[in-house]
């Protein structure tokens, strides 16, 4: 028997790895797209090309930002839904994809829980309960004492049926059991426009659109709508200690693959955005942001958009919103 050459030895020998070898040790080998079902510029959007850059220099593949916005996301949605599930097609999700619309919308194209599989819980961030700078009121109490004295005339602002400052109204109503007038806007730039002209009474506006008006004077802050403060605004108190007990409502993001793609795949990338979001420069974008970095499994990330779908589902059931 002849001697093998040591080429041949050596392909012998990996030949064992080469056979248990998985597409996830190779992944990624190529471009790798993250759809942002947004407009570039808004939070959702920042934060995808915050991680697609960090991504790109793990991984030495391009991490491309893909933005298709339209229907309130679920245009962006539709297309990672119905793209190979290999990893190479991801959605930066967020509340109202993965866990409102469905509650809004009679039909939809996609299915929320069933067609992705939770990656990573990216971020969250709160609300933050603004009122116009001529209402008499400098704190939660006084304006729920004002609305329960006056049904009907105050008014909330939101940016849009649906959205998240819209909804954060709605629950606010229910807890509180006051009536109050909404005013939908296209989008959050409108209603604070509105807001700062006192042509509407409040608004439950994202932190990062409205945080620079309270800290300039021009907006009052009366609470957040998270369970806890929020560094930019410390003296400002959630709307759970100013006596609204068990309210939280939260815009958060994070990003999903199609249902189907393989675990290991999966893991590979939570790991790496899990690391991201640790990082002290990254931590330090997002809370100028004004959003928090979380983290976490998949399974975690499957629990919050399971709890999430529950208790909006209910809040939509009770105002009966529904959305073409």
């Amino acid at each position: 028997m002849k001697t093998l050459t040591g080429v041949a030895a050596v392909l012998l020998a990996t030949l064992p790895i080469l056979a248990h070898a998985g597409p996830e040790d190779t992944y990624p080998d190529k471009a790798v797209r993250i759809v942002v079902p947004f407009a570039a510029g808004g939070s959702t959007d920042v934060v995808a090309r915050i991680l697609a850059e960090k991504l790109q220099a793990q991984f030495k593949q391009p991490f491309v930002v893909d933005n298709r916005a339209g229907a309130s996301g679920n245009i962006g949605a539709e297309l990672v839904a119905k793209s190979p599930a290999d990893g190479y097609t991801l959605l930066m999700g967020a509340t109202g994809i993965l866990s409102i619309n469905d509650h809004l919308y009679g039909k939809l194209n996609y299915n929320a829980q069933k067609d992705f599989v939770p990656v990573a819980y990216a971020t969250e961030n709160a609300n933050i309960l603004v009122v116009a700078p001529g209402l008499p009121v400098k704190d939660v109490a006084s304006l729920v004492s004002l609305a329960k004295s006056k049904p009907g005339s105050l008014s909330f602002a939101s940016s849009g049926p649906g959205s998240s400052t819209h909804l954060s109204g709605e629950l606010f109503k229910s807890m509180t059991s006051l009536n109050l007038l909404h005013v939908p806007y296209k989008g959050s730039s409108a209603a604070l426009t509105d807001l700062l002209g006192g042509n509407v009474s409040m608004l439950f506006d994202n932190a990062p659109s409205s945080i620079g008006f309270v800290q300039q004077g021009k907006l009052r802050a009366l609470a957040v709508t998270s369970r806890k403060r929020i560094p930019g605004l410390p003296n400002v108190p959630t709307l759970d200690e100013a006596g609204v007990k068990g309210y939280e409502s939260l815009s958060w993001s994070g990003v999903v693959a199609p249902a189907g793609t393989p675990r290991p795949i999966v893991m590979k990338l939570n790991r790496a955005i899990d690391q991201i979001l640790k990082s002290d420069d990254v931590k330090s974008k997002l809370v100028q942001l004004g959003v928090e970095p979380v983290g976490g499994t998949p399974e975690d990330f499957a629990k919050l958009i399971q709890v999430e779908h529950d208790k909006w589902g209910a809040v939509i059931k009770t105002a009966d919103i529904k959305l073409n």
